[in-house]
């Protein structure tokens, strides 16, 4: 089998506010990957889970309704391909918001799926675009119980995204490496453990049923979740900083169930300090934080107890 890998991504902005139509910014991460490859040796080969995912595509293309119209998938080659171990391996880390069956969705959907376009077609038509998100996201259910199908797009494409509002994204030129290396940034922190994501979306869902909670989210989460998209794009590190701060103090006041505990402290530090703001990256619970610095010194000062990864400089 030719290997092609498709890596992890980062959810810069939008996480939860997305579902309220805000603005949304998801960047292809390249330190972590994965690709499809087969078992050797002896023992069991066969992976239940894709096993299991295999029966979800059969039932999916039995129904043949919306977009999986739209694209043949090959679960004959795919059984038989199972049947001989085949498994993804990958050093993205499960459960830590950085798109793992997302980059899975998109390595089978590239070996299985007829298409009906190549990737640069699609980057050209926003509508076939849509139609692949559209499938994507019914792919992805599968692990989440519901899904965007932005993870998986973004992987597959191995392109920014930028969400303007519901079926309404365009590619953008824009890198991680576009600050520069200045002494300040964007950092993930490793919180130490994994998370599902669909009992926290169905919280917040949940939680949106609350007039109340429903109505600060738009008046209050959604203009802020746009200020540090746009301020991201201009590439405007100040005013950044403190659209981030607001944003980490909004989620510190209304996602505290999202904040894992034992970091709940860690973050009012960074809001008391100013050294450095914390915020959710994804669904939150756990895996890694995403946080922004105008100095690593301080930070390297605060959280020298703590993994962090630099995502970008400014």
């Amino acid at each position: 089998m030719e290997k092609e890998s498709f890596v992890s991504k980062i959810l810069l902005f939008g996480e939860y506010s997305i579902i309220k139509d805000s603005m949304a910014l998801c960047l292809p991460y390249p330190l972590f990957e994965g690709s499809l490859s087969f078992r050797k040796g002896s023992g069991p080969k066969v992976e239940p889970e894709l096993k299991a995912f295999s029966q979800y595509l059969k039932k999916l293309h039995r129904e043949g309704t919306g977009p999986i119209s739209d694209f043949q998938f090959d679960i004959q080659s795919f059984d038989f391909d199972i049947s001989q171990g085949l498994f993804f391996d990958s050093t993205i880390p499960q459960g830590y918001g950085l798109g793992s069956s997302g980059a899975l969705c998109a390595s089978l959907f590239s070996r299985y799926a007829v298409k009906s376009c190549d990737k640069e077609v699609f980057l050209k038509d926003p509508r076939m675009v849509n139609r692949l998100q559209s499938y994507f996201s019914l792919m992805e259910s599968f692990f989440h119980g519901s899904s965007s199908g932005l993870d998986p797009l973004i992987s597959y494409l191995n392109q920014t995204i930028l969400i303007r509002a519901k079926n309404d994204f365009e590619r953008a030129e824009i890198s991680l490496s576009q600050f520069g290396k200045g002494e300040g940034g964007i950092f993930l922190l490793n919180t130490g453990r994994s998370r599902k994501t669909e009992p926290l979306v169905n919280l917040f869902l949940e939680k949106c049923l609350i007039s109340e909670f429903s109505q600060v989210c738009e008046e209050e989460l959604l203009p802020i979740t746009n200020e540090c998209i746009n301020y991201f794009c201009q590439n405007d590190p100040s005013n950044l900083l403190k659209a981030f701060k607001s944003l980490s103090s909004f989620q510190r006041e209304h996602f505290g169930l999202m904040i894992p505990p034992l970091f709940k402290e860690l973050w009012e530090r960074g809001l008391d300090s100013d050294d450095f703001y914390l915020k959710l990256c994804g669904a939150g619970g756990g895996g890694f934080l995403l946080g922004i610095t105008d100095d690593f010194m301080k930070v390297d000062n605060a959280l020298n107890n703590h993994e962090i990864r630099v995502v970008c400089r400014f």
